[in-house]
This record gives C-alpha cells, structure tokens and sequence, in this order.
C-alpha cells in the first residue's frame, strides 16, 4: 500500500514539474525574499522620478498584504509581535508612494510599533544607509572602510579581497556613498522625522570599534605612494571601475538587487547622469527580476534558475526519469549554457584553478559557487558517459569544485580562504554573513555527496578525507550541524550526514549514530519535522512546534541514506509527505533559506517538489 502511493506520489511530482518547465528547458519558480526588494523598488523609482505607476502601486498593495493587525511586519510567521526595520521600510515605502498618508490607519499602527520598538535609529545598518542615502537620516562623520582600502595589495592582512564577493559588491558603492555623504531627494520625499526617538543617534556606537582595525588599515594607507589628494582621486576611480567592470549582461550589478540599487546612488553621487545608460540599463535589470506571486509583483533579490533547474533535474533522474526524456535533455542543454568560463573574483585567492563553475541565477556569468556547480554536475551526470560533448563540461566542472576547498578542509560558498577572523571582530552588523565566507557544513557535506556518488575519486583520497574530518571536527555536542544557506540545523545535518556517508562513513560511526539519534529526538508526533528560522539569530536548534514537508524531506531523506532498512521514523516521515503534498497554508510559505540571520530570509517555490520528489525516490529506490 505504501509502495503504490509513494509511485502516485513521484508521478504527480513528475507531471507538476514538466507542465511548469520553461521552453528554454528551465524552471524559473519565484525566488521570495520578503517585501524588502518591493520596498527599496518603490524608493528607487520615486527618487529618480520614474512614475512607473502600475508597479509602485501593485507593489504597495503586495507591501500592505503582508502588514500584520499590529501594523507590522515579519520576516516570518513565528517572529514575534515584528520585525522593526521591515516595518520601517515598509512605511517608507508605503509614503513614498504617495497612494497613502500618515493619517491611514494602517500607517498610524505601523508608526506606533517603531515607536514602541525604539524609533528608525533602532534600524538594520544597511537600512540606515539607505535612510541616509534618499536624506532620511545623517551620514556618520566617521565611515570604517575609508575608499583607499581599494588600493591596498592582497599581501597585506586587511585589503579589499579580504572581504567576501557579497561583501564587496555591497560595501563598493557604500564607500562612495560614506566617502560623499551623498543624498538624494526628490519633490515627493516624505518626512520621516516623527519616527526619531533621539536625533543624531543614528549610528551611535556602531562605527567606535572600528577605530582599532581602522589604524590597521590606515598604516597600510600611509605607505601608499603619493599625495593623500592624488590617492584619494585613484581610490573613488578604482572603485567606480570596480562596480562598471563587474555589471551582467542585463545590466545589475554581480546580479544582486542590493549591489545594482546601490551602484545607481554610487554613480549619481559621481556626476554620472540619471539618463545615462548604465542606470537605466541597471534599472531595466531589476525590473527584469519581477515575478508574480499570487497576482502581485515581486522584485527579486535575485533569479535562482540555474539552482531551481539543477536540482529539480536531479531530483527527476533520481525519481526515474531517463536522461534521454526530452524533459532532462532540455534542462541539461539549459545548464551547459550557463557554465561559467570566465575568471571571477574567486581567482584571486585561488590563482590556480582553471573555470568551470555554475552560478545561481538566471544571469550570472562573473561568480560561480561550489553548491550550484556540484548540483549542475549532478543534473549531466547521467549524460556524461553517453553523451561525449559534456565530458569536457564535466572535467572542469569538478576540478574547479576541488581547487576550492578550503585549507581547514571545507567548502566555502564563493571564495576560497576568505575567513579573516580580523574581519569577523568588526561591529558591522552580520559581519560573520556578510565579510566572510568560511567552510559551511552545509556545503562541505553537499560537496562530499557529490564526490562520494558521482565521481569515480577513491574513499580516500586527500580531499575526501579532509572534507570528513572538518566535518566530524565540527559537529554540534547535540549530533547535528548548522546549515549556512537553509534553516538552518536540520538543513546542516542533513547535508552532513548525506556527505559522510557518501564519502564513506559507516552506520556504526559515532558521529553518524549522533546525528541520526539527534534528528529522531527532534521528529514531532505527527512523523514530521520543522525547524523555526528563529535558529539561526540564536544560533541553537529552535523547533517551529508544527511539521512542513520540505524541512521533513531533509530529514527522512538524512534518514534514508545511513539506514539499510527502513525504520519507524523514515516510515512515519514518508507518511507525512505523502499526505501533506498538495498542502497550502502558511507553512508552505515559510522561509527554508536565510541570507542574513535575524534581517533576510528566502522562500524557494520550488522546494516543496524538490525535496519531497528526492526523499520518496530515495526511499523506493533504496527499500522497494
């Protein structure tokens, strides 16, 4: 009986994904990230005077769809009374517009709540910039990350490769920005004076201990050849080609909305004109990003096609779909011609390695990462032994993932070593999210999972059995692992546990008897799992107290793979799933990726057929 609905389950999945396939052979679900990107849009377009009316409006009413009874909003379902910087973008937003009023009941509540939680001072940092930036808010007389960082050479211990790919993209046109305390108003800014609870308090305390690192840098500085004048001049130019040289094909900066809005004041603010066309190429970019949800307009953060593709084709050929079916035939022709052949940023710290990445997006031709390369590989696995045109593909592919594994024996996400514990000392808001990019379990077990089971590399081969170590090195004392790009220790161990066993752990393995008995001390009464995006800001295991089917496939597929046979839990898993495929409610919609903890969370509309797809072809193939 099981056997039977588990197929009628695989083949609905089946059919679902091959009605919604793009004719370019890809899936391009939405990529949700809350109302933030619909926020700064409305901003955008009302401060450079681009009355694109239907969207700002049709984004407004998307915006009050998500305002809560209290007049704020979350980030996500169980997130207490609000989220206050939401709430504050959200009325900025809402003003802005111009279709609503302070004296709207709706904005009356909002304007209560961050009062009450302590005022627009109280906002995310990177908020307060923009605040700053449209002539919200003051810029601090003092900025950390002075322009001539830029100039510094990588040899020395703080330099502008130092950071991140994600936090130098953002930090780029913020430095202009700080350097030029730039503003911008139109004629319909709003007055956002009576959310201050303490004037001038707005980035108190944030910037002091920057003052220690800053001499650091400031020394690096001074043995620059020339007058201060000159390298100043040499410095905003580095940057502003920084920012030009690293724009995609549809315009965006990096193919980030973050970067690309920011890019657009940075540009202003150095004379460039509101008509040229790289702002309006950029603007066009964004909007290119639009999806519709639920007959609303959303602004993508970013597209997440390239991921949604490689991992539902995976899933599909998993689940018993030929290579050779039209349907994986086109989406592998999809992810042949998104490999990445250029050199990005990630040569600088891995000088070596030749290209051959994937990306994540749509348009994304300057940053691959190890998690969509090694998910794109599996998707042409099938493929490569039959098909000689994706053998060269394939060689690239998974040298390229091997060149970056880390020195600790991980796996970052986009760059090799760049985990400067200086960087991590710095009051910026997130910095551990946003400066760094250290070996994540997440991606380390994924990357194993993929060596283990796709690649003829032996059990123990050096990479191999370094990526083991890390991984068992940093286990949690509870069994499980924090998962960096989903929510978040469930994520983590399914990961990890997956990789270990891959890479040839056994069953009887201590750290695999952990983490199994961790995820079984977890399962809820109903066979499922759930896990609250509260995890991450406490950076501890925080249960959501209700089941959701993609966090349950992550754990019954965990199960599956260290378990010869099935056992209760797996069984009382798949059961879940089974019955919970065609669910809709709010679960459904709750973040099962994060971006920053506690600020930016993701909501992936492919995940609740991925997952589940995978986990109930994992549990026929394994035990039918």
């Amino acid at each position: 009986m099981m056997n039977h609905a588990i197929m009628e389950g695989i083949n609905n999945l089946i059919e679902v994904l091959r009605k919604d396939q793009k004719p370019d052979g890809s899936w391009d679900y939405p990529f949700e990230t809350g109302i933030s990107t619909d926020c700064y849009m409305i901003i955008l377009l009302r401060t450079l005077e681009i009355n694109d009316e239907k969207l700002i409006l049709d984004l407004t009413k998307r915006i009050l769809n998500r305002q809560d009874g209290n007049g704020a909003w979350k980030l996500y379902y169980d997130e207490g009374d609000g989220n206050l910087t939401a709430t504050i973008e959200a009325y900025y937003a809402l003003l802005y517009s111009g279709y609503y009023q302070k004296t709207d009941i709706r904005l009356r509540a909002a304007k209560k709540f961050i009062l009450k939680k302590g005022g627009i001072e109280k906002a995310q940092m990177f908020t307060k910039i923009m605040l700053a930036m449209t002539g919200q808010m003051n810029w601090p007389s003092f900025f950390p990350v002075p322009l001539e960082l830029i100039l510094l050479p990588i040899s020395f211990p703080i330099n502008f490769y130092s950071f991140s790919e994600y936090g130098r993209v953002n930090l780029a046109p913020i430095m202009i920005l700080a350097d030029r305390k730039f503003q911008l108003k139109s004629s319909s800014s709003p007055d956002l004076s009576d959310l201050f609870i303490q004037r001038g308090s707005e980035f108190e305390g944030e910037l002091d201990e920057w003052r220690s690192v800053l001499s650091t840098i400031e020394k690096g500085i001074k043995s620059l050849i020339g007058l201060p004048s000159q390298i100043h001049k040499l410095a905003t130019e580095q940057t502003k080609q920084f920012m030009l040289q690293r724009i995609e094909p549809d315009g965006t900066f990096f193919g980030y909305f973050s970067s690309t809005f920011l890019m657009i004041f940075a540009l202003l603010s150095l004379g460039v004109s509101k008509k040229d066309s790289v702002i309006t190429n950029a603007i066009n970019g964004l909007m290119k990003m639009k999806c519709d949800i639920k007959g609303l307009p959303h602004m993508q953060y970013t597209t997440a096609t390239v991921w949604n593709t490689s991992l539902i084709n995976y899933a599909l050929q998993e689940a018993g779909v030929s290579e050779k079916d039209a349907m994986v035939r086109k989406a592998n022709h999809y992810l042949l011609k998104k490999q990445q052949y250029k050199y990005g940023d990630w040569v600088v710290n891995n000088p070596n390695a030749f290209p051959g990445g994937w990306g994540f997006g749509d348009v994304n031709t300057l940053h691959p990462d190890v998690d969509d390369t090694t998910s794109s590989l599996r998707s042409i696995a099938r493929s490569v032994m039959t098909n000689p045109s994706y053998r060269q593909s394939w060689g690239l592919g998974v040298s390229w993932v091997l060149s970056m594994q880390n020195d600790d024996g991980g796996w970052p996400a986009f760059e090799k070593n760049t985990n400067s514990k200086l960087l991590q000392l710095l009051p910026i808001e997130k910095a551990e999210y946003l400066l760094v990019d250290p070996s994540y379990a997440d991606l380390t077990g994924r990357t194993l999972e993929f060596l283990g089971n796709f690649t003829n590399l032996a059990k123990n081969y050096a990479p191999i059995q370094s990526g083991m170590n890390w991984l068992i090195r940093s286990q949690e004392k509870n069994g499980s692992w924090y998962g960096r790009w989903g929510i978040c220790y469930i994520y983590g161990t399914w990961g990890a546990l997956t990789g270990l066993k891959a890479a040839g752990a056994l069953p009887g393995n201590q750290t695999i008897i952990k983490a199994v008995n961790w995820l079984k001390e977890i399962q809820n009464p109903d066979g499922g799992w759930g896990e609250s995006c509260k995890s991450d800001s406490e950076q501890r295991y925080i249960p959501l107290n209700i089941s959701t089917l993609t966090q349950t496939a992550w754990a019954v597929d965990a199960l599956i793979s260290v378990h010869e046979q099935p056992t209760k839990e797996i069984e009382s898993g798949v059961q879940f799933i089974l019955n919970n495929l065609n669910n809709d409610d709010w679960t459904t919609d709750y973040p099962k990726g994060q971006g920053l903890a506690g600020d930016f969370y993701f909501h992936y509309h492919s995940y609740r057929y991925i997952f589940p797809l995978l986990a109930l072809a994992h549990y026929h193939g394994r035990y039918s």
